[in-house]
């Protein structure tokens, strides 16, 4: 673990030799594929882990893609003559990303990771020294302006944002540019902001080195940066960390307790045009003696709908332990980490917290949403299906649907059940009915519901060629009730399983 001053960075004034660098990297196959087609999937694998042994024994050839994996990802040492026919050592030096080391060997300045891009696109994250392969065993550097490379998190926000054609897209503490990347793709300009100036040099290069359009990058904090403009689309994977004191500008905001998520997302409403998605990752306290569901109800700017998912909770234990880890404070003096771990605990304590969430939170700007928001909260911790990009736009297409269709016109509408569900009767074997019935989505959320014969009965029959009404009229005559009275029970249910994903409306 070093805390030595961090390595100066490439030059982003050299267009002509990052160009020239990314062409000998992909005429090398130093790509998402081929690194696991190298490595092979276990060390692949132990590289999200901040194992790189594995990945050492197999890059043990001198190949190009052995070498260049050693060299920008690896962080080992290269003699230059093996490079000569592989990369513009020459300008690559003079650019700032090699420098000389020892008698003949040369060194990477920065991290390179090959990155797969949705569409198969060939990209590659910059990060700091130490910072590219993951981070469960710690980062690789504890200076205040360290710049991480692709984790998890970074992933799962990319995977859950909506992808649809924007003219305007922010990335909010942009890291080491993925989401921008990422933006880049759909979105016609893009301002990428950070409070490290670090971040936006790596940012720049990012951009560059995987061949995307640049960035206009602005410093500063929050929504400081770019004043009163709106946008289309805001994504931000913040520094969320709940923490005594802002040690680390990547994940430590500075604020007490969750104020830094809770603000971001009270201020982001009035930064979205109308029918614009905001889209975040955060942490929250479980505070005791409150609601954990209201407490982010109330962060839900006016004007907007709004979705938020609890993917996981941890006491305030396993939370301090995890973060303490991701610094490096575990491998210190027993009694430097001891103090640390106090320090958490006594915040915690103070602010009466026993437990963190963390989870997702979507936003999207709506005209009707100033009378009758739609604000979901609610707890998920089961297994999804990424990306979830389509899935979170067609639930907000639904919110809009259901807002604007009373139970009359929701009777009058057509549905089709949605692709890949399924129904499945849970009872006691030999049993003449099933206890419950099930529909279960193989997509997305994966959710399933209870429902009982009738919506069962609905579900199985929708394929838009019937209205709701008919379809429930011939279902009262099967089983003998009332069709008024099933008319009049059932648009609750029909509601839900819309809400779900399970239905869709025929337009």
């Amino acid at each position: 673990m070093s805390s030595a001053p961090l390595s100066a960075l490439p030059s982003s004034d050299r267009p002509d030799v990052t160009a020239r660098l990314r062409e000998a990297l992909l005429r090398a196959d130093f790509s998402a594929d081929g690194l696991l087609d190298l490595l092979g999937a276990p060390a692949y694998a132990a590289l999200a882990r901040s194992e790189i042994v594995p990945a050492l024994r197999a890059t043990r050839g001198d190949t190009p893609l052995e070498t260049l994996v050693r060299l920008f990802l690896l962080q080992q040492p290269v003699p230059r003559a093996r490079l000569a026919g592989m990369l513009p050592v020459d300008d690559c030096l003079a650019a700032g990303w090699l420098t000389a080391v020892g008698g003949d060997e040369v060194a990477a300045t920065v991290d390179v990771r090959p990155y797969g891009g949705p569409g198969g696109e060939d990209w590659f994250i910059v990060s700091d020294l130490g910072c590219a392969v993951g981070g469960a065993g710690g980062i690789g550097s504890r200076a205040e302006g360290v710049v991480l490379g692709v984790g998890g998190a970074s992933t799962t926000l990319a995977g859950i944002t909506v992808r649809t054609p924007a003219g305007s897209a922010l990335d909010l503490g942009t890291g080491s540019g993925i989401q921008a990347l990422h933006a880049a793709q759909h979105a016609t300009r893009v301002t990428a902001t950070d409070l490290n100036p670090r971040a936006l040099d790596i940012t720049a290069l990012t951009l560059a080195l995987s061949g995307a359009p640049a960035a206009d990058l602005r410093q500063g904090s929050l929504f400081e940066p770019v004043g009163e403009e709106t946008y289309d689309l805001i994504v931000s994977n913040p520094p969320f960390v709940i923490s005594p004191g802002a040690r680390l500008t990547y994940r430590d905001g500075g604020m007490g307790g969750d104020d830094l998520c809770r603000t971001l997302v009270q201020q982001a409403g009035a930064r979205l045009n109308e029918g614009g998605y905001a889209q975040f990752l955060a942490n929250w306290q479980h505070v005791e003696g409150e609601d954990w569901q209201d407490r982010l109800r109330s962060w839900v700017p006016r004007g907007c709908d709004a979705w938020i998912v609890q993917r996981e909770v941890q006491d305030i234990t396993q939370y301090a332990e995890l973060w303490l880890r991701d610094a490096g404070d575990h491998r210190d003096d027993p009694a430097v980490y001891q103090a640390r771990y106090d320090a958490w605990l006594d915040e915690f304590e103070a602010r009466k917290v026993k437990g963190v969430g963390f989870g997702w939170i979507t936003l999207r700007r709506s005209a009707a949403a100033e009378t009758e928001p739609s604000v979901v909260v609610e707890e998920w911790p089961h297994p999804v299906e990424q990306p979830l990009g389509d899935a979170i736009r067609a639930h907000f297409e639904r919110v809009g649907f259901l807002r604007e269709h009373d139970d009359a016109a929701l009777l009058a509408g057509h549905f089709r059940l949605t692709q890949e569900v399924v129904q499945e009767q849970v009872g006691l074997p030999g049993a003449e009915d099933p206890e419950h019935v099930v529909l279960r989505q193989h997509r997305g959320m994966r959710r399933a519901t209870k429902v009982d014969t009738v919506g069962a009965g609905f579900a199985g029959v929708c394929d838009g060629s019937l209205s709701a009404g008919r379809i429930l009229d011939a279902i009262a005559q099967l089983v003998g009730e009332d069709p008024v009275l099933l008319r009049d029970r059932t648009p609750a249910q029909i509601r839900l399983l819309v809400e779900q994903g399970f239905l869709e409306p025929v337009r």
